[in-house]
């Protein structure tokens, strides 16, 4: 039926009468004919597409549905796609996050440094540890102070320990070459041999003296310091919160407000729980400073005295047992190079 009205709309001849109207009773009868077959006609989700010529086998019938299902293996395959977007989307709302926390928290501890600075805020200070920093700041200059002339005692006291030695290699050579001064220079050469053996023992002391001097200042009072500049900072930010809780409790009490003093009071809580455990660590580390100094210094400085004064009464036998006593080990013998305190 739908190939006779086909080839009958083919062949037929459109005729235009004089008001343009090209519509015919063959015309209607043939759109009557295709709303039959349209609506008679099959499902289109039910369709069927067929591999070959018309009439062939139903093996090579392939229904939509498996279209449809092949749509939906294209969008579950991109399903990965959209979790890493959504991942990386993640990623950088947090980090936006950060650095907003980090430019709230700059901006209030600014403030509050200009409002102390210039005299209009309220500071938190506890005096007694204030004190005891002050005196651990000018402790540690005047003792950088003591390591950088003992550093160049060592240097200068090296220098001349090789000159010592390379004049009593020349006496001796000298012996050997002149008859007539054989003794004199004999004595002369074994004179300085002594003075440049002595004084590699005391360079050794003096050394092992530099070594827990530096220790003592660029490590442990280093550590404590920058334990303090952690307490400053939170003392800082403890103070900006509680400067910020207190303009807001004094404002106006609607639900907006009520919330912003209820955050408020959550990071003053933080702040001042960080504050509190930083305020005591650095109680702690002052006073345990203070004994390990007093500790080092007794003995470093009773090594130095008993070395240095050994050294200068020409008593080798006490130079040698003042280094036994405080367990210095000397570098061997003969070696000219000088240790890596006195190449710094």
């Amino acid at each position: 039926m739908t190939d006779s009205i086909l080839s009958k709309a083919a062949t037929m001849e459109i005729p235009i009468n004089s008001n343009g109207d090209s519509r015919t009773a063959e015309d209607d009868g043939l759109e009557q004919d295709l709303q039959q077959v349209m609506v008679s006609g099959p499902n289109l989700n039910e369709t069927s597409i067929v591999s070959g010529g018309y009439g062939g086998a139903a093996e090579g019938i392939i229904p939509t549905s498996s279209i449809k299902g092949k749509d939906n293996m294209h969008h579950s395959n991109s399903n990965p796609s959209m979790m890493s977007e959504e991942a990386t989307r993640g990623v950088a709302v947090e980090k936006f996050d950060s650095v907003k926390k980090w430019s709230i928290n700059t901006y209030k501890c600014t403030k509050q440094m200009f409002s102390e600075r210039f005299g209009r805020g309220t500071k938190t200070v506890d005096l007694e540890l204030e004190a005891q920093i002050d005196v651990l700041r000018e402790t540690k200059m005047k003792y950088e102070r003591i390591l950088r002339l003992a550093r160049e005692l060592t240097n200068h006291f090296y220098n001349m320990v090789q000159t010592q030695q390379a004049l009593g290699d020349t006496f001796a050579d000298l012996s050997q070459k002149s008859p007539e001064l054989q003794d004199e220079f004999g004595y002369n050469a074994e004179t300085q041999r002594l003075l440049c053996k002595n004084g590699e023992t005391l360079l050794g002391a003096i050394n092992f003296f530099v070594s827990s001097i530096n220790t003592l200042v660029n490590k442990t009072m280093e550590d404590t310091l920058l334990t303090i500049k952690m307490y400053e900072n939170a003392r800082l930010e403890f103070d900006a919160y509680r400067t910020d809780l207190e303009e807001l409790s004094v404002g106006p009490r609607d639900a907006a407000a009520m919330v912003r003093i209820e955050i408020a009071q959550q990071q003053y809580q933080i702040h001042k729980d960080k504050y509190e455990r930083l305020h005591s660590d650095v109680s702690i580390k002052l006073k345990f400073l203070e004994e390990n100094k007093v500790k080092v210094m007794h003995k470093q400085l009773l090594l130095f005295h008993n070395a240095v004064s050994a050294y200068f009464a020409g008593n080798q036998q006490q130079l040698e047992q003042t280094l036994r006593q405080f367990n210095v080990k000397l570098k061997p013998p003969g070696s000219d190079k000088p240790s890596w305190l006195e190449e710094q």
